[in-house]
């Protein structure tokens, strides 16, 4: 059996029994970062079975042997560095062809910081969008935000800390001056969620590289989350005042 362990975002007491569980009696873990893993192993007492590193750029090779390992009868845990492995994260292609080709896999439930982010953001939840990592293009990364322009549900998108301010900025020249969020080292000791509208996020973050994992959160094209500019308020005004008019005329 190949099972998908969601491994702490920060906070380490956060591993669930289930994934205890899974962990201890592994035969094989495929895993980012050994060493990451490895830390978590030591942290929770448990103890180091094989380990192999599965990641961006050796997802064929390293696929191969952990479909052969599933199908020889070796219990196979599949983690990433936080949260779920499958999520903006190449163990996609794992369970990709794992679905295909009938290999048994399950998945254990755990932290995530597109759920954390999206519930300390005080915004709606009722439906919302993830679409992982921002295309980092000025251009591309415009037009990434103007697909979501006309819809109504929350965007969460993850970010470097790098490039917080450029992507509040797109953000808002292509949204309009919607509230949001930004969620920095979710469950760690230095978490902080900075709220308000993207017209006070924007200066708070810009040109200021900020350490630690970042996850944004927008509000959909909804009125009730969105700033109306000076001008656009003018502009309604005045079409009122000349609805008024034509009313009192007629």
């Amino acid at each position: 059996m190949l099972h998908v362990v969601a491994t702490p975002i920060g906070n380490l007491g956060d591993l669930t029994p289930r994934a205890l569980e899974a962990l201890r009696t592994a035969d094989l873990i495929a895993c980012e970062d050994t060493r990451r893993t490895w830390a978590l192993l030591t942290a929770h007492q448990l103890p180091r079975p094989e380990m192999l590193s599965y990641r961006q750029g050796n997802e064929e090779r390293a696929g191969e042997q952990l479909v052969a390992a599933v199908r020889a009868g070796r219990q196979v845990v599949l983690c990433s560095d936080g949260g779920y492995p499958g999520i903006s994260d190449p163990g996609y292609r794992l369970l990709r062809r794992a679905a295909q080709e009938g290999v048994p896999f399950d998945v254990l439930p755990g932290a995530s910081a597109v759920d954390v982010a999206l519930l300390l953001s005080g915004l709606p939840t009722s439906s919302y969008t993830f679409k992982g990592f921002p295309p980092r293009r000025p251009g591309v990364l415009r037009r990434f935000f103007t697909e979501e322009r006309e819809a109504p549900h929350t965007l969460v998108v993850f970010e470097s800390p790098f490039r917080v301010g450029a992507t509040l900025q797109a953000a808002l020249e292509t949204l309009g001056d919607r509230e949001a969020a930004v969620c920095v080292e979710l469950t760690k000791q230095h978490e902080r969620v900075s709220r308000g509208f993207l017209s006070a996020l924007v200066p708070q973050f810009a040109g200021k590289p900020i350490r630690g994992e970042v996850t944004l959160v927008i509000a959909g094209a909804n009125p009730k989350f969105t700033r109306q500019d000076e001008a656009d308020g003018e502009a309604d005004e005045a079409n009122e005042a000349e609805t008024a008019a034509t009313s009192d005329n007629g």
